[in-house]
């Protein structure tokens, strides 16, 4: 598929929002977060303002981006849909939230309650967004059980190193955060190497001969091409990257999103603050450019059963 970069940039800035939110929330019920209306405003701000501009990269992708607001009434059957609903109705809550934690000073009693709110509607839309791409069954690479726990567990890490990062600014730094994290960079490490080696060794369930119902005769092949140029389906659907690269791309993503950010995170419990303040920072950057270069590989390497019209062997 081509890696179209309004949703790289969608689905990797959405998922930090999305999980720093559900950290603010989960930490607001536990009654972990300080009164402090600096780390209060640049924590909301960072959250939702990068759910903001995921939000709004997405709509880019869109042939008519004015018609965007079609999608929200598709959502009894449509996970981009439902998506869409549930990234609108996350900011109700959120907000309320804001409103205790920044404007009042509290995240006990009722604003705390809008904080967990917030949280569920956080992970909830993150479950989403992983659905929109597992229920597309023409694309075997993303039709499976590894996508949604991915996407998840990226989201929660992401989220945790940028909830270190601006604590360890207002040197208000609750180490079991920096626990979360260490606990969340290695899973996710994992379960992106599990997904990998699922596409890897996993044969798609279609073939020329599936696809034209003519395997029973022996094998199918193209006898000619059925464009003399390259049109839409070729364009969006038979993007290709050499195999070298992929493996390139994929040391450079677990070095930036799970190894170097997993060495800084430890570094953090035995450094003072000035130096956990840079530490964290950098992490939470290398780590997001991680994430791109990782999503880039989502999309780039999947492969739509319509290509196996086009002399593709495989989908």
């Amino acid at each position: 598929m081509h890696p179209a970069l309004s949703v790289i940039v969608f689905t990797t800035a959405s998922g930090a929002g999305y999980g720093l939110l559900t950290w603010l929330g989960i930490w607001a019920v536990a009654g972990w977060l300080p009164a402090n209306r600096g780390l209060a405003a640049v924590s909301l701000a960072l959250s939702l303002g990068a759910i903001a501009v995921g939000l709004l990269s997405s709509s880019l992708h869109l042939g008519h981006p004015e018609r965007a607001w079609r999608a929200f009434s598709q959502w009894r059957s449509s996970w981009l849909s439902r998506e869409g609903v549930l990234s609108v109705a996350t900011y109700l809550p959120a907000l309320l939230f804001a409103l205790g934690w920044l404007g009042i000073g509290s995240t006990s009693g009722i604003w705390g309650l809008f904080g967990a709110v917030s949280a569920v509607c956080a992970v909830a839309t993150v479950i989403c967004t992983a659905l929109i791409y597992v229920s597309l069954k023409p694309i075997q690479r993303w039709n499976n059980g590894w996508v949604l726990p991915n996407y998840l567990v990226l989201a929660a890490m992401t989220g945790a190193l940028w909830m270190i990062a601006v604590q360890s600014l207002f040197g208000i730094l609750d180490r079991s955060v920096v626990i979360v994290a260490l606990l969340c960079i290695p899973l996710a490490a994992l379960l992106k190497l599990g997904y990998w080696r699922f596409i890897d060794r996993t044969a798609s369930r279609s073939d020329a001969g599936t696809a034209t119902g003519l395997g029973a005769l022996g094998r199918v092949q193209l006898f000619e091409a059925p464009h003399t140029s390259e049109n839409y389906l070729m364009k969006e659907m038979g993007f290709r990257i050499a195999r070298t690269h992929a493996r390139k791309l994929r040391t450079i993503a677990l070095v930036a999103a799970f190894v170097v950010p997993m060495l800084l995170t430890l570094l953090e419990l035995v450094l003072p603050m000035a130096g956990v303040a840079f530490c964290a920072m950098v992490a939470a950057v290398i780590a997001m450019l991680g994430v791109l270069i990782e999503r880039w590989l989502f999309f780039a390497e999947a492969k739509h059963t319509v290509m196996l019209y086009y002399g593709a062997e495989r989908a």
